[in-house]
């Protein structure tokens, strides 16, 4: 059994087909179905059933993979060891970040990054948290960005910073005016128009809504901020945006008033997370002490929101 045979192994069990697991190898196919066989027959196991659609694994051979993606994670690491003994501040990371985040803090904590870490090769990947979470204990990602809580004992959190929501209405709406006064209890009986399932943003606008008493506008789940921004300003209705989501380099949108709470206002608490195992632990901490150097206005509600005309 070589390390070749259990990559071979993993790669199938990801794509349960030969050709794809083959081609994601770079090798043939006939070659990732040889040395398959060769690992079924050095076991005296089946690890895998053909069918002519496509390939399962048996019971057995998706314990043996998942054992061996972790043997794999684990030569990464000491690999990774290796790599940031010779230079601590080279080589690769491979970030995760969710979509209602990644738009709006990258431009402005990437330039940070660049300046601490000339030589790092920072990787990005934009999924939503459940997808996060699933690369990073599968070790295809070294760490990720979040939002707490995770619950997730397997990996450390780095708290980063905190950031505010802020009401965003139409002009025409009642709540336009409530410049500096908001407060939650002015949500009961509203409908918020909020992301569909699988944003963590979902669940923190629901959070809101219980607390304030407001309610999910029903029939309409926006994908991305982008839309909700623009339903808003068509006075479908209203919504809660983060802060960074409304700061430049962000355009501004025609008819969308954006409205800070009194303190405390709703917010979100943003952390680095990785795996407490990670060979990385000493760099990551320092990459995240570098992800909290953000321009001191970025996180502030108070100077996004619409100026009052009366």
């Amino acid at each position: 059994m070589n390390l070749r045979d259990l990559q071979y192994l993993v790669s199938l069990a990801e794509h349960r087909h030969f050709g794809r697991a083959a081609e994601a190898s770079f090798v043939s196919q006939p070659t990732l179905s040889t040395q398959i066989k060769k690992l079924e027959e050095e076991l005296g196991v089946a690890l895998v059933e053909r069918t002519p659609r496509k390939v399962l694994l048996t019971d057995t051979g998706r314990e043996i993979a998942a054992r061996a993606r972790n043997v794999l994670n684990e030569i990464e690491q000491i690999r990774s060891v290796a790599r940031r003994t010779l230079d601590p501040e080279s080589g690769t990371v491979r970030l995760g970040i969710f979509p209602t985040l990644g738009p709006y803090l990258l431009p402005h904590v990437l330039p940070l990054v660049r300046r601490a870490f000339p030589r790092l090769e920072l990787l990005l990947v934009e999924e939503k948290t459940e997808t996060v979470l699933r690369l990073l204990h599968e070790g295809k990602l070294d760490a990720g960005v979040l939002a707490l809580p995770l619950h997730e004992d397997s990996l450390h959190s780095e708290f980063l910073f905190e950031e505010p929501f802020l009401l965003a209405v139409s002009g025409s709406h009642p709540l336009a005016h409530h410049h500096g006064q908001l407060k939650l209890r002015d949500l009961s009986h509203q409908d918020l128009l909020l992301l569909e399932d699988g944003h963590c943003l979902r669940d923190q606008a629901l959070e809101v809504c219980h607390l304030s008493g407001a309610t999910e506008h029903s029939g309409f789940r926006a994908t991305s901020l982008e839309t909700l921004r623009q339903m808003v300003a068509a006075d479908v209705g209203i919504t809660l945006l983060p802060v960074t989501a409304v700061k430049p380099p962000v355009a501004p949108v025609e008819n969308l008033h954006l409205i800070a709470f009194r303190d405390p206002p709703p917010s979100r608490r943003i952390a680095m997370v990785w795996r407490k195992s990670s060979a990385m632990d000493g760099f990551l901490r320092q990459l995240a002490e570098v992800f909290r150097r953000l321009p001191p206005d970025l996180l502030d509600p108070h100077s996004a929101v619409t100026k009052s005309e009366d």
